[in-house]
Parts: C-alpha cells; structure tokens; sequence
C-alpha cells in the first residue's frame, strides 16, 4: 500500500476508510469538552468519555463509581449542553469506565 493511500485512509476528509471514524472520534472529543465545560471543576473531571446512540441516548462515562452519582443529578445539564452540538438528545445514560 502506497504512503498516499495510507495517508488518504487516515484522512478525516475522505468518504470511506477510516475517514469516517477519525470524524467520529473528533466529535465525540469535542462532545467530551462541550460537557466538560457545562460542569463544575470537580465534578467536569469525571467525565472520561462520551457518545450519543443513534437513538438518541447521550452515554456518559464517568471515572468512578461515585462520581457517576454525581454526574446523574448532572443529567438535565449534560443533556442540555449535549443539545447545543445540534444533536437531538433523549435521555442520558451515565455508565462507570472500566480503566478507573
């Protein structure tokens, strides 16, 4: 495989390849920060990860089992903030990560 293919296979502009998940996981970063930056400090550093389910579901990952319960009285801020990205919301699903 020539370099210029690789290249164009990594590229987050291309269709196809894995264009489409180097797009997926710069949204769902800038999805990370954007809930992030809705939070208070101590309770916006328990957020690891996020997603949104093609259902509508917005998935967030919290660092421990404790700040999960934290973050659930979060649920109507993070839905909102989830909602600013232009995305459609439902409900949100906080979930421990299991690196903590």
């Amino acid at each position: 495989m020539s370099i210029k293919r690789l290249q164009n296979l990594l590229n987050p502009n291309e269709d196809g390849g894995l264009g489409e998940i180097v797009r997926h996981a710069q949204d769902m970063g800038e999805l990370v920060q954007m809930l992030q930056d809705s939070l208070p400090g101590d309770v916006a550093i328990s957020v690891k990860a996020a997603n949104i389910r093609d259902d509508g579901g917005l998935v967030v990952l919290a660092s421990s089992p404790a700040w999960a319960a934290k973050l659930r009285f979060e649920a109507d801020t993070l839905l909102e903030a989830a909602r600013k990205t232009g995305v459609e919301v439902t409900n949100c699903t906080i979930r421990v990560s299991k690196d903590a």
